[in-house]
């Protein structure tokens, strides 16, 4: 009789990442990292590229046991790739259809976080690209002072994200933001401590130590900051007394149930000085490279990178959770 470690070996798993999206080159990377971790505990490991070749890969040649979809933006992370995968019967890591639509679009995200109990989130402007950004600004001075933050409702990564203090800087962010999605969400602009609570389903969803994000003074947790080795640091367990870990914990895996996510997640939020705890977003495909928060949350929990891989690939095998 085979063991668990010999069915692993004869297992197909492909590793996809990639797409058409701005984040494709993080995609990549995060591939690379997790096409090399499950080598050594699967002998047959693809990295596959999301393109229209992959079409033509997964229905007429080696068809694989199972997906570990490492994946961004449109396309990958939104949902459509998932649902594609759904057709063909292939299991596949991480949230299910509904899930990452939902986390893509942060406004869709948001109203299901106010439905649910405990997930504490911001007020919000919401405009699209027939709005007239007179109007729209004019809203975000008198709601916010101006002081706000313009981000795209369906970017990642911190992509065409705007700090804003003044009204040229939000006419300026609401463009800026609408070029990359068709809608864009404006937020008071909160000072506190960046934090990211990683939820692991195994099968039951549970919080992985929480992660401080420290840059230098001044800083922001942008696009820069989060994929340059040594632009940003990682302290984990965070350094919040024991009440607030606990609180931090609670809020991330109800947002994980609040959006049907399966698999893992991982939620950024921000605690002020006071202690008030707002959630931003949620990540159904977290990253996964050398820089990436979910493998340090991991870690901590004494998970290495290698072990979590493979019980997410042990997961998406599981039918009923497939």
């Amino acid at each position: 009789m085979s063991s668990n470690s010999d069915k692993r070996k004869g297992l197909r798993v492909w590793v996809v990442s990639g797409g058409n999206s701005s984040e494709a080159q993080v995609s990549f990377s995060s591939g690379k990292a997790v096409e090399e971790a499950l080598r050594k505990s699967f002998a047959d490991v693809t990295h596959a590229h999301l393109d229209f070749a992959l079409k033509r890969s997964l229905t007429l040649l080696s068809r694989p046991d199972v997906t570990f979809p490492v994946t961004h933006g449109s396309l990958g992370e939104d949902g459509s790739f998932q649902g594609f995968l759904n057709i063909l019967g292939i299991p596949y890591v991480g949230s299910d259809v509904t899930a990452c639509a939902l986390a893509m679009d942060k406004i869709l995200a948001k109203t299901m976080f106010r439905a649910a109990e405990g997930i504490p989130v911001t007020a919000d402007i919401v405009c699209c690209r027939h709005d007239d950004p007179a109007d729209i600004t004019n809203r975000a001075m008198d709601a916010f002072g101006g002081i706000c933050v313009i981000k795209p409702a369906s970017q990642g990564s911190a992509l065409g994200i705007s700090f804003c203090e003044t009204r040229s800087q939000i006419i300026a962010g609401i463009a800026k933001a609408l070029a990359l999605s068709h809608r864009a969400l404006i937020e008071p602009l909160i000072v506190g401590r960046e934090v990211t609570v990683a939820v692991l389903a195994d099968p039951e969803p549970r919080a992985l130590p929480p992660v401080e994000v420290v840059l230098s003074e001044g800083a922001r947790f942008d696009y820069y900051h989060r994929y340059t080795p040594g632009a940003s640091s990682h302290l984990c367990p965070a350094p919040f007394p024991a009440e607030t870990l606990e609180r931090l914990e609670q809020i991330g895996v109800a947002a994980h149930k609040a959006l049907g996510c399966r698999h893992y997640s991982r939620t950024d939020m921000l605690v002020k000085d006071d202690g008030e705890i707002f959630v931003l977003e949620l990540n159904t495909l977290p990253g996964m490279t050398e820089t990436s928060l979910y493998p340090d949350a991991a870690r901590a929990a004494g998970i290495p990178f290698e072990d979590l891989v493979k019980v997410l690939v042990d997961l998406a095998l599981v039918r009923e959770h497939a």
